[in-house]
């Protein structure tokens, strides 16, 4: 039985072109991982006066929705999502600069936002250059890599409550920590970030970014669909160096497997299924448990049913 009726559309349609609007659309063309069944609605969104008119009534409705950008940091299940998707991507990437504050669109891609900031010769965000994520998930997550974080930079960040309305959360209220914030908790969408940078050497800055970008081609298995570092990092350990310790580099399941040239990636390697993935992370987690006593989190977000 559907979820979403035609009432639903029909309310859906007053504020969201139809050509917009996408009904048993896969997932696989929505993630990096590129598998996924269906999502039942499909919605691009293009500003954030949609979401003040769809929020509240999805709420109402008990209408399941979630929220995605580049979908670099997500697993959807063959068996795909029972409700609707909004996506905030190409209509909501604005980015605007004023001296050494950027504030940009829940939809922009981080490694545009590294490029704009090198433009305008302001340092901070080469760390996430080659980051393939939007800041939206990117700031839900507090994204980092090469010993940066996006809570060393943002200063501001304007979420949406159920109930459609705006709140600004400044750094402290954010409560980022490894790989998570507040938004981990509560209901809110990011609607749009504010970073704050420092003035530099455009030609340094665009050299570092070379150069961490070289270091990712040369370490991560670029070349294969991925969610990129599939675990989050144990205290104490490398979730990679754990994994190929537990003997586990090349192992597969279907048409996926860990990494061999970064076991801490697990790699769609040949026309694998979502559950293909998520039985290797099963049984990466138990291997490592066993043999370690360690327990792997995932940093992806497993959606919909397997």
């Amino acid at each position: 039985m559907e979820l979403i009726n035609e009432a639903v559309y029909e309310y859906i349609s007053q504020y969201v072109d139809p050509q917009d609007i996408l009904k048993n659309e896969p997932m696989s063309r929505h993630t990096t991982f590129c598998v996924g069944g269906e999502a039942e609605a499909f919605l691009r969104i293009r500003n954030k006066e949609q979401l003040e008119k769809l929020i509240p009534y999805f709420k109402l409705a008990e209408l399941p929705y979630f929220v995605i950008g580049n979908g670099s940091n997500l697993l959807v299940g063959d068996k795909g999502y029972h409700g609707i998707i909004l996506y905030l991507g190409d209509g909501m990437d604005q980015i605007q600069v004023d001296g050494n504050r950027l504030t940009v669109q829940a939809g922009c891609l981080m490694s545009r936002i590294a490029r704009e900031a090198c433009e305008h010769a302001l340092t901070g965000f080469e760390f996430a250059s080659g980051i393939p994520g939007s800041i939206g998930g990117g700031v839900v997550m507090n994204a980092g890599a090469y010993d940066g974080e996006l809570k060393q930079v943002i200063t501001k960040v304007w979420v949406m409550n159920e109930e459609g309305e705006i709140l600004v959360l400044n750094n402290q209220d954010m409560e980022f920590g490894y790989r998570t914030s507040v938004i981990k908790k509560r209901p809110f969408i990011v609607v749009q970030a504010e970073i704050e940078l420092q003035p530099g050497n455009q030609e340094e800055i665009a050299a570092k970014m070379t150069e961490l970008n070289r270091r990712r081609r040369d370490k991560q298995p670029l070349q294969y669909p991925s969610a990129g570092s599939t675990f989050k990092r144990p205290q104490g350990y490398f979730a990679g160096k754990l994994i190929m310790d537990a003997g586990l580099r090349g192992y597969s399941i279907g048409g996926a497997c860990v990494s061999e040239k970064h076991c801490g990636f697990i790699i769609n390697k040949n026309h694998a299924s979502a559950a293909d993935v998520a039985e290797v992370i099963c049984k990466v987690q138990e291997r490592v448990k066993e043999k370690f006593g360690v327990t792997l989190e995932t940093e992806v977000i497993l959606l919909g049913d397997f």
